[in-house]
């Protein structure tokens, strides 16, 4: 990646558009750590990030959750346990608080009646619904959103766009990549647009898909649009 630069508000939904290894879930996985920035800085609350210091590392993590594509849950384990554990046994809280927690959460995101049910026992937007909770559970200030979508059946997508719905409206601080170019106009406070590692455009929604200024964002945004 290379061109990068952009800040992010408290309480704002940034969304990442591009056609595919644009960047855009490299980007996510370098903020938090998971691939290794080699140059530049992420600076959170004025204070950069140093991703060669554990304890940085660990300080920043703290205040960030990342869910992905696959929602990678504990299969043995029930939704209760899959969204509970983590801050339990790392986090080292106390269980009836986390649970109390984990329970409006999965109120929150419509699984209130899931609490026992194992992940096998679910729709995969069901199981990325628990995916999103279990981020909660950690009290992020920022949410990281990478192509949470893009494994589910087309009718299993709206579920769990309405989640983010609800957060965005609560006021989560969000970046999100994401192919739903309907859901990414509609939510967001601004849209970043991506293209071979570099940052192309970025604008509020109706400036990047009503009149983008590159000619790049222009044919990417005019083939979205054709093919809608």
């Amino acid at each position: 990646m290379r061109d990068i630069s952009l800040t992010v508000e408290q309480g704002e939904v940034i969304s990442l558009i591009g056609p595919s290894g644009s960047g855009k879930s490299t980007l996510l996985r370098a903020i938090v750590g998971l691939t290794r920035p080699t140059s530049g800085e992420v600076i959170l609350d004025g204070v950069p990030i140093n991703y060669s210091s554990r304890r940085s590392l660990r300080e920043a993590r703290n205040r960030m959750a990342i869910v992905f594509q696959q929602y990678n849950l504990f299969q043995n384990m029930t939704v209760l346990r899959n969204v509970t554990v983590t801050p339990i046994k790392i986090r080292k809280r106390d269980r009836r608080e986390v649970e109390q927690e984990a329970a409006h959460l999965l109120d929150k995101v419509g699984l209130a009646d899931k609490h026992h049910a194992h992940p096998d026992e679910l729709s995969g937007g069901q199981q990325q619904r628990v995916a999103i909770a279990r981020a909660l559970a950690l009290k992020p200030e920022i949410l990281l959103l990478d192509e949470v979508t893009s494994a589910l059946d087309p009718e299993l997508v709206n579920d769990v766009l309405d989640t983010i719905r609800v957060l965005a409206s609560d006021g989560m601080t969000m970046l999100i990549v994401s192919h739903e170019m309907a859901f990414v106009r509609e939510v967001s406070t601004r849209v970043v647009m991506m293209d071979k590692g570099s940052m192309v455009e970025e604008g509020e929604p109706s400036e990047i898909f009503n009149a983008p200024k590159t000619s790049r964002a222009r044919e990417f945004v005019g083939k979205i649009l054709r093919h809608r």
